[in-house]
């Protein structure tokens, strides 16, 4: 599930840290406040941990320094030994959104950053839906991902990277399966989850769904 996007990060990932960097004139807006939009899905997160997409390992690196138990998957093999070499500690492994192994510790937390949106919205129901089943009683959801308020503020936005000039940021919004707010509070309500949502950026949202009983 998402994984048609997988081969991408072969081309990306020697130039992907300084994407978020800021370095990228394109993407420094989608990445504006990349380290604290990492650290409030750390401080959120607790107890055992599943990170969906853990790329480079950076957002690991910050569960980790909060003295989380994390339990990594990713399907890009290139992403997963680059994590791997920096956390050998971590047991990370080959999987997705929806398919991977279940660890035989109850799930408190599952976390992603920059990875949701490679899903189409009925994926992302599905997803939802699996979270509900796997998490502890009093589990939860932490994502940070580019979304949009609503169907106009996305043609808005899209209009304001034309006119940026930023035409491989442009094909990205396009290609991928960026949501909006009304939409992913359905997705959450639905699986049975109370959603909420803070802005971090121009693009990124917060995404904070705790599971109800």
């Amino acid at each position: 599930m998402g994984r048609e996007f997988v081969d991408i990060f072969d081309e990306w990932i020697d130039s992907y840290d300084d994407s978020v960097s800021g370095k990228d004139e394109e993407y420094r807006e989608v990445f504006a406040g990349y380290d604290d939009i990492l650290q409030k899905v750390a401080d959120e997160a607790k107890g055992f941990t599943v990170e969906f997409g853990v790329g480079t390992g950076n957002l690991t690196e910050k569960l980790l320094a909060n003295g989380l138990s994390v339990l990594g998957i990713e399907p890009n093999a290139a992403m997963r030994g680059r994590t791997q070499e920096r956390f050998p500690e971590v047991n990370i492994e080959d999987g997705d959104f929806t398919s991977f192994p279940l660890p035989e510790e109850p799930i408190d937390t599952v976390v992603s950053t920059y990875a949701f949106h490679h899903l189409t919205d009925e994926e992302k129901s599905e997803a939802a839906r699996h979270y509900a089943k796997v998490l502890a009683p009093d589990g939860q959801v932490v994502f940070a991902d580019t979304m949009f308020s609503s169907d106009e503020a996305r043609l808005a936005q899209w209009k304001k990277v034309e006119k940026q000039g930023f035409i491989h940021l442009l094909e990205d919004l396009k290609r991928e399966y960026y949501t909006t707010l009304p939409k992913m509070k359905a997705i959450f309500r639905e699986a049975g989850f109370a959603v909420s949502f803070s802005q971090l950026n121009d693009y990124v949202w917060l995404i904070h769904a705790k599971k109800q009983s």
